[in-house]
């Protein structure tokens, strides 16, 4: 069983700005690309960010373009997500997830493992 471990979630003020952290065995599991998905209160998870290993392609939900930056090291150890200019409505536990195979980034299906969940609050 893959364990990813999600950090850097926080309370911040609208307008600030965190980084969050996902630990990712990648070489140890073949993983061909992460992502980060988010629950936002009372509803359900949905699609932050993608981030294909191999062409470094990125993927990104039309709420979060232009704010938020997803990226990963060059050992393929770690994916950050980068949040800027955030908002109250970006208030989330946001989820770390990879996958082995090359799928729809949008669907939570398509992903083999995920992380434990990190909480986000952003207060107006």
């Amino acid at each position: 069983q893959v364990q990813l471990v999600e950090s850097g979630g926080g309370l911040v003020q609208a307008g600030g700005s965190l980084r969050l952290s996902c630990e990712a065995p990648v070489r140890a599991y073949g993983t061909y690309a992460m992502a980060w998905f988010r629950q936002p209160p009372g509803k359900e998870r949905e699609f932050v960010a993608h981030i294909n290993w191999g062409a470094r392609s990125t993927y990104y939900a039309d709420s979060v373009k232009g704010r938020f930056t997803i990226s990963g090291d060059n050992a393929k150890t770690t994916v950050y997500l980068q949040m800027n200019s955030l908002r109250p409505d970006d208030t989330a536990v946001y989820y770390c997830a990879g996958t082995r195979k090359y799928s729809d980034p949008y669907d939570t299906r398509t992903y083999d493992y995920w992380g434990q969940g990190t909480q986000v609050t952003v207060s107006s």
